[in-house]
């Protein structure tokens, strides 16, 4: 089976580069290698090496600069998935689109089906549900197939988790606290756990019974404070932090942004997950598992394993 990966070099690209089944012929493209922007490059490559599967997991992801770049959000997010496709219906392969729960508005307190309808509150969660359509209308059930999920973080890359740990050792450093939003509710997603739902998701083929649309994230429930306490205490744990700052629960309109966020993110995994065949870990345990791996490059790059020295 050959696979068309993007965002190869992001942080759940990784994931998946490293956790490729066998058998499985993997095509990894890097922004240098694809503009997401290009519609026509990206149907080009399709047409070109007439993939089995394209898994997109490269996206625009900057969420408060689309309110400002809502042309390239757009493009990025919603015509680079719908050319893939178009392309797809052409040559009979199939797509993975790999969605958010920035989709949804955040206000209705409980946890979100795959089958409700998309209400989201900016430029970048209108973009993506612009993708997860122009998938859909182009290669229909049994072809397409999204997965949603929610607040990604691993041991590489831009993400809440790592920023969390550097501003820790900051502000442990210096006495003063740090201020985390505290009413936003959703669920961290580790990146080892969502490529194995994505590879997973690509396995159930074209079975024209499997659900058209999957929800995926770590079980339980938290608010981004709760999440910075625990990178703090599992931070020094892991031996990352030699203290963790203290975190004080703030308010969102404490800390005002372009792009509004939904207060209530949670997706409903269950049926998904019965799906895929896939026991969620908790998010707690997933993140020591995830710090245990920034650890261990850390120690590794302290001894200069793989530096040259």
């Amino acid at each position: 089976m050959k696979v068309l990966l993007t965002g190869a070099a992001g942080q759940l690209g990784q994931a998946l580069l490293a956790s490729r089944p066998e058998g499985v012929e993997l095509l990894p493209l890097r922004r240098s290698e694809l503009d997401l922007a290009d519609a026509d490059a990206c149907r080009q490559l399709v047409r070109q090496h007439q993939p089995d599967w394209v898994l997109n997991a490269g996206a625009y992801t900057a969420v408060d600069r689309a309110e400002g770049e809502a042309d390239l959000a757009l493009a990025v997010n919603a015509g680079a998935p719908g050319a893939f496709a178009e392309a797809l219906a052409e040559t009979g392969g199939r797509l993975l689109q790999v969605s958010t729960d920035f989709v949804f508005n955040g206000q209705q307190g409980s946890p979100y089906r795959p089958d409700q309808v998309p209400e989201p509150l900016g430029v970048y969660g209108a973009s993506k549900a612009a993708g997860e359509r122009a998938v859909r209308a182009a290669l229909g059930p049994g072809r397409a197939r999204i997965l949603r999920t929610s607040w990604v973080y691993g041991p590489v890359g831009a993400n809440f988790c790592l920023t969390m740990l550097r501003l820790h050792a900051l502000k442990a450093a210096t006495g003063d606290p740090l201020g985390v939003v505290a009413d936003q509710v959703g669920c961290p997603t580790a990146t080892d756990g969502l490529a194995a739902a994505c590879w997973r998701a690509i396995g159930l083929g074209a079975d024209p019974d499997a659900a058209e649309i999957l929800h995926w994230s770590d079980a339980g429930a938290a608010s981004w404070y709760d999440f910075a306490v625990a990178i703090g205490e599992l931070g020094v744990a892991a031996g990352l932090l030699d203290q963790a700052a203290e975190v004080r629960p703030i308010p969102t309109s404490a800390y005002p942004t372009p792009a509004a966020r939904p207060p209530y993110s949670l997706l409903d995994c269950i049926a998904s997950r019965a799906a895929l065949g896939l026991e969620p870990t908790h998010w707690r345990a997933a993140l020591g598992q995830v710090l245990g791996q920034v650890a261990a490059r850390q120690r590794n790059v302290d001894a200069g394993v793989g530096s040259g020295a």
